[in-house]
């Protein structure tokens, strides 16, 4: 008899763009022909062809504004719902684990889409809010939810010595937690929190629907206005893409940092 001991490493997919390593070769090969191909074709589109092209990059750039103030400050509070739930996953409270176990479980299980939709329109019945504020809070509470599970990993993945060494020291749990574990669990999550804000940058065009005047809809007002939608949605995309990969870059140099100081 042969005991065949198998050995399984987890498949990790993400919602954002693939980040670019050095040691990947492909992938590093084609980052550098997307992202520089998009330039490249986006300067041909506004000087070489029509002025049509030229029209729509004039158009937008309000727009560009708007889903960077919608990705920032719902990537940030999203970061806020995603350490309180993170934390209570982990919470020996029966009622304080449920509760963040529940919200994590409901969130994950409905679309993002229909998510903004109850949200925003269940907000706006009770207090009247700013529009891009309704869309932040709304993007916000549903990445949490994926949040919490970033930090509940990221806290479990610090070994469990860390925490009994400091409260040997006299340290309460609360204190071991604030100055000796979240500090070492922030360094472990910031990539996967930087995949969640790409990921949230692609999404956050889905608040167009919610009257936003992001980057997709001042598109769609272009393309209706002029019934140019094939000029106007290439533009569109070839900026989202240059938004996604550059952000994507940013991510990998910041991984190979935060490797490096290991």
């Amino acid at each position: 008899m042969i005991n065949k001991q198998s050995t399984h490493t987890p498949i990790e997919v993400g919602d954002g763009a693939a980040i670019p390593h050095k040691d990947d070769s492909g992938l590093f090969t084609a980052w550098r022909i997307a992202f520089f191909g998009a330039i490249i074709l986006c300067l041909f589109l506004a000087f070489g062809r029509s002025e049509q092209y030229l029209a729509i990059f004039k158009f937008v750039p309000d727009g560009i504004l708007v889903t960077f103030k919608v990705t920032i400050g719902a990537i940030l509070l999203s970061i806020v719902f995603g350490l309180i739930a993170g934390l209570g996953r982990i919470s020996s409270n029966r009622l304080i684990n449920g509760t963040a176990s529940l919200y994590v479980e409901v969130i994950r299980g409905i679309p993002l889409l229909v998510q903004l939709f109850y949200i925003y329109y269940a907000l706006g019945r009770f207090i009247r809010i700013p529009d891009i504020l309704s869309a932040i809070i709304a993007m916000a509470f549903c990445y949490g939810a994926y949040m919490a599970e970033i930090f509940r990993a990221g806290i479990q993945s610090i070994p469990k010595g860390q925490i009994e060494a400091a409260l040997s020291l006299g340290m309460s749990r609360r204190q071991a937690m604030q100055q000796v574990i979240l500090p070492q669990a922030f360094k472990v999550v910031l990539p996967p929190i930087g995949n969640e804000f790409i990921a949230l940058l692609k999404d956050s065009s889905l608040v167009s629907i919610l009257a936003v005047a992001d980057l997709l809809r001042r598109g769609r007002e272009y393309a209706s206005e002029t019934f140019n939608y094939f000029e106007t949605y290439t533009v569109i995309a070839l900026i989202y893409l240059i938004m996604t990969l550059f952000f994507s870059k940013l991510i990998s140099l910041m991984e190979e940092k935060l490797n490096d100081g290991h």
